[in-house]
C-alpha cells in the first residue's frame, strides 16, 4: 500500500502527474486541480497518497496536503460518490470551504459544485455533517488534548493512519490507537502498524 510518494516530477497535467522515485520507477498519480496549481513544473515533489484498489486496477490519488486526502477519503464513504467525483469536488472547493458548507448544511452552495446536484448535495450533508465536524483539518495528524501527551505527527504516522483507514477502521479508532504509540521519524512503519493493530484488536 502506498500512502506517500516523494520523487522527481516527470510530467504534469491538470488531472494527473508522473513521479519518478528511487530506482527509476514512475508512478502515475491522479490529482485535483488544487494540487495541480500548487505543484512546481519540475523538481522534487511530495504527495499524500490514497491507494484505491479495484478489481481491474490499482489507482493512486495524490494530494499536496493531508487535509485534502482526509476529505477525499471521507467523501468516498458517501453513497454514489466515487473517486472521480470526489476528486472533482476537491478541485472546486478548498478543504475549509467544503467543511464549512457541509457543517452548515449549505445545500445551495454544495449544489453549485460541478457534478453535484441538489439531491447529491443533500446526501453529502446528511451523511457527512456529523462526521466532518469531528474531522481535524488543522494540518496536524492528531488533535492535541490537554490530558493526553501525543507525539508530533510524522510521515510514518500519516502513512499508518491511511493504512488503517484502508483496512476499514474508523478514523477515530485509528487516531486513538496511533496516539498511544511513541512515534519518531526513525520508527519503522511496520512496527507502528503492528502496535496499532494489536491495540485495535484488544
Amino acid at each position: 500500500m502506498i500512502a506517500m510518494l516523494t520523487g522527481q516530477l516527470v510530467s504534469k497535467g491538470t488531472d494527473q502527474i508522473i513521479i519518478e522515485v528511487a530506482g527509476g520507477v514512475g508512478y502515475r498519480v491522479l490529482i485535483p486541480l488544487s494540487t495541480f496549481y500548487s505543484l512546481p513544473d519540475d523538481g522534487t515533489v511530495k504527495l499524500h497518497i490514497h491507494t484505491h484498489v479495484r478489481e481491474d486496477a490499482l489507482l493512486l490519488y495524490g494530494f499536496l496536503t493531508a487535509d485534502e486526502r482526509a476529505l477525499f477519503i471521507l467523501l468516498l464513504s458517501v453513497a454514489g460518490v466515487g473517486p472521480k467525483l470526489a476528486l472533482n469536488i476537491l478541485s472546486h472547493a478548498s478543504p475549509g470551504d467544503l467543511r464549512q458548507a457541509i457543517a452548515a448544511g449549505d445545500v445551495k452552495r454544495l449544489a453549485t459544485l460541478p457534478g453535484i446536484g441538489k439531491k447529491s448535495a443533500e446526501r453529502l450533508v446528511l451523511e457527512l455533517k456529523e462526521k466532518i465536524s469531528k474531522l481535524d483539518l488543522s494540518g496536524d495528524l492528531f488533535e492535541r488534548g490537554r490530558d493526553t501527551a501525543m507525539t508530533p505527527p510524522t510521515d510514518q504516522a500519516e502513512d499508518a493512519l491511511s493504512a488503517l483507514l484502508n483496512l476499514g477502521y474508523k478514523d477515530a479508532q485509528a487516531r486513538k490507537a496511533l496516539a498511544a504509540i511513541v512515534i519518531t521519524p526513525d520508527t519503522p512503519l511496520e512496527e507502528i502498524l503492528k502496535s496499532a493493530l494489536k491495540s485495535l484488536m484488544r
